[in-house]
């Protein structure tokens, strides 16, 4: 594994919301911004939310449209533009990443903190190669071999972080559900609570389960990520993966609603030590 720069997904973010901010404040619509770029208000969109990699020439007709014709700050979101358009480390999966779970990754590279609440499934980053398979073999019971060897290598690259420098802040919280489900055979699940009582261990990383008595909680009926971010100008992003495709939000209502809902959770599961003593107990019945 090469090491890994700041993602290119994040400085897209970056980029694109300055370019929103320049625009609103030189008071010019959608539509005109469009009429320079000779492109649609939806693709226009996406580019001011950082979902598509964006010309050094557009932006700087952008630029001059918006009134910023010279200086320092001109050059800078230049440069940004450039580096925005650089390939990640993960572009080497583009035969098996489809390109809605490639922004996924490019924020996970760059994220601080990742909270997750995972009801059905060890969380990716938590995965071991056998549970990563049978999970992989089962959600696409058509693929060849190669690819589902592919899928399962980029899983264990994306893990690397968790152990490199500067690696980010994980907090899990799993459902007993998860524990008990028996993925890949009994032998590779005992070896996958194994693997979460050893992550666990890791000063940046936490993991709770939330158990059966709970009852009704907080995040009945989903499947979500919270991640945060370092620098102050990279705002938190929800992530909420839906069968072939995934949902961003973005918007300071909707992170505040989902960061409750962390915490509602965080306050029903058990404590991290009783959590992973849950763990080690039921990877026992696994033998």
């Amino acid at each position: 594994m090469t090491a890994r720069n700041s993602s290119p997904t994040v400085r897209r973010r970056r980029l694109g919301a300055e370019l929103r901010r320049l625009r609103e404040a030189a008071g010019v619509e959608v539509e005109q911004a469009c009429e320079v770029l000779r492109c649609s208000a939806s693709k226009m969109s996406r580019l001011e939310n950082g979902r598509i990699p964006v010309r050094t020439r557009d932006v700087s007709d952008l630029l001059g449209l918006y009134g910023v014709v010279d200086g320092e700050h001109r050059e800078a979101l230049l440069a940004l533009a450039r580096e925005s358009r650089r390939h990640g480390w993960w572009q080497a999966y583009s035969d098996v990443v489809p390109a809605w779970f490639e922004i996924y990754i490019g924020l996970e590279a760059d994220a601080s903190s990742i909270s997750v609440y995972e009801p059905q499934l060890v969380h990716g980053l938590l995965q071991t190669a056998d549970y990563a398979r049978a999970v992989m073999r089962a959600s696409l019971p058509e693929a060849p071999d190669d690819e589902i060897e592919r899928r399962v290598t980029l899983r264990l690259d994306r893990q690397t972080r968790l152990r490199g420098e500067g690696p980010p802040r994980l907090w899990v919280i799993l459902d007993e559900a998860v524990l008990r489900r028996p993925v890949g055979g009994a032998a590779a699940m005992r070896a996958q609570l194994e693997q979460i009582v050893r992550s666990a261990q890791l000063p940046n990383v936490t993991v709770q389960v939330l158990p059966f008595s709970v009852g009704a909680h907080a995040g009945l009926g989903s499947t979500f990520s919270v991640l945060g971010f370092a620098d102050e100008t990279d705002h938190d992003v929800v992530y909420i993966e839906k069968g072939a495709g995934s949902l961003y939000l973005e918007r300071p209502a909707e992170i505040r609603r989902y960061r409750v809902r962390l915490d509602h959770l965080m306050a029903s599961a058990l404590s991290p030590a009783d959590s992973v003593a849950l763990i080690a107990e039921v990877s026992e019945g696994f033998r």
